[in-house]
């Protein structure tokens, strides 16, 4: 029986040949390791590197694993201050090769999958994360009608409709019953704040593992992985990202809980969020807890969505059942978060 996975080449070929400037093959395609989405592969072909990112085969929750979204998004970055990888073709005919898919340029460089930065010194560090924290305040910087993406989401009411969307899913995944999750969702709903009316190109899923990095020093070259990308709210990346930070260092997805940060070289929650407050020119931010408490539910949710999915054996990748186990100790964190209120 053929693998789900592999591509049909002599097709592929020729329609890259057909729609792509200069692209010239043979090709090889090899699937990158790891990943819980949208199934990616180097292409290597007589005119270049590439990248392709397609849709799992089988059958998919509604909404998810939209690579056009992320074509759209990154494509609409080119001439801002995010750093992006070039967009070369669309293709939404899935007779091609299964399922529809993108191509993009390949970049050489580096991805750092341990927060704790274990191969790098105390400066370095810093400086990665500086880095990573500027991506961030530039990305929530860009003017959405500017690039054309003011119709990339809903504005207004983010957190409410998150909220509804994610537990949605969650539902729609759900193999067993989490109390942790249970009371999370129904603490947020009760704890929303009162829409603020900040609008950003969110990400959706902003941390270490999904940039890439200059092979010498901490320039970024990419901001990747844009699938859950969407108009939203800025404090929800942020949040994002210092809750990975808070994960212990020993989960699957590991973080910076319980590490000596001064020790490390990486700044603390305060001085990072302090920081990116600064580049975005504003004092400070309320209503923290409750970001954070979103952020564990939606982490939460997303890993139910990928453990179901390995289940169901449409997962892109063995460590998805691992991925997966995290939903309940995420959202026991969560909860323990708001008990503390800190």
């Amino acid at each position: 029986m053929a693998d789900a996975f592999e591509l049909d080449i002599a097709t592929l070929t020729a329609y890259l040949e057909a729609n792509i400037d200069g692209f010239k093959g043979p090709l090889t395609a090899e699937k990158f390791a790891g990943g819980q989405s949208n199934p990616t592969y180097l292409i290597a072909a007589a005119s270049g590197k590439y990248v392709l990112r397609r849709k799992p085969p089988g059958e998919l929750l509604k909404s998810a694993h939209a690579v056009d979204r992320e074509f759209r998004v990154m494509q609409a970055l080119a001439n801002t201050e995010v750093p992006v990888p070039k967009m070369r073709v669309l293709c939404d005919d899935s007779s091609v090769i299964g399922s529809m898919f993108y191509v993009m340029d390949y970049l050489d460089g580096r991805i750092f999958w341990d927060a704790a930065l274990p191969e790098q010194t105390p400066v370095e560090r810093g400086a990665i994360y500086d880095a990573m924290n500027k991506v961030l305040a530039d990305l929530h910087n860009v003017d959405v009608d500017k690039v054309g993406l003011s119709d990339y989401g809903k504005p207004g009411n983010y957190f409410e409709r998150q909220i509804g969307r994610w537990t949605k899913q969650y539902r729609a995944s759900e193999t067993e019953t989490l109390p942790a999750m249970e009371k999370l969702i129904v603490w947020l709903n009760d704890n929303l704040p009162a829409d603020d009316g900040l609008v950003c190109i969110n990400h959706g899923d902003f941390r270490l593992d999904n940039m890439m990095f200059s092979r010498h020093g901490s320039d970024v070259l990419a901001l990747l992985d844009w699938e859950l990308s969407t108009l939203g709210h800025p404090y929800a990346d942020l949040a994002y990202q210092c809750m990975q930070l808070r994960i212990p260092s020993d989960a699957a997805i590991p973080g910076l809980g319980g590490a000596d940060r001064g020790a490390l070289g990486i700044p603390t929650e305060q001085a990072y969020v302090k920081q990116y407050c600064e580049r975005r020119g504003i004092s400070g931010i309320d209503n923290w807890v409750f970001y954070l408490a979103f952020a564990f539910f939606r982490l939460s949710a997303i890993l139910q969505g990928v453990y179901k999915r390995a289940l169901d054996g449409n997962a892109s990748s063995q460590k998805a059942l691992d991925y997966g186990g995290l939903a309940a100790p995420l959202a026991e964190l969560g909860l323990a978060l708001i008990e503390k209120g800190e």
